[in-house]
């Protein structure tokens, strides 16, 4: 018999942290301190633990992309969020889509850094 109305929610929290954190890759310690800096509001169970949503894990996707590879430090990533919020428009999405088809020379440094593993500064004095 065929399940009806199985849709999938990306709303639902359903990931507790450990498995939340090795979705994104980060330490469980990571979602802690961007939940504290106000940049995550994961659900909570009766029993306190954190529940993230799909939409909780994407989250944590746009701000390691905006410190990681656009230098935005916490405090920016927050005035990100809520100047999206206030204007309703999708402005990470925008930027995000920009940078991707006009990609920087720093930008390009970066991926090319990642793809041989690691920073060739450190490795021309070895």
């Amino acid at each position: 018999m065929a399940q009806v109305g199985h849709e999938r929610d990306p709303s639902r929290p359903v990931f507790v942290i450990s498995v939340a954190a090795s979705l994104v890759r980060v330490h469980p310690r990571t979602l802690r301190i961007y939940e504290d800096e106000g940049l995550l509001c994961p659900a909570r169970t009766r029993t306190n633990i954190r529940l993230y949503s799909e939409d909780d894990i994407r989250r944590v996707l746009w701000i390691r992309h905006l410190t990681q590879e656009r230098g935005v430090n916490l405090a920016g990533v927050r005035i990100l969020f809520e100047l999206e919020e206030r204007l309703g428009t999708r402005i990470l999405e925008t930027l995000f889509d920009e940078a991707n088809a006009n990609p920087s020379p720093e930008d390009e440094r970066r991926a090319d850094d990642r793809r041989h593993g690691g920073n060739p500064a450190t490795q021309e004095n070895q």
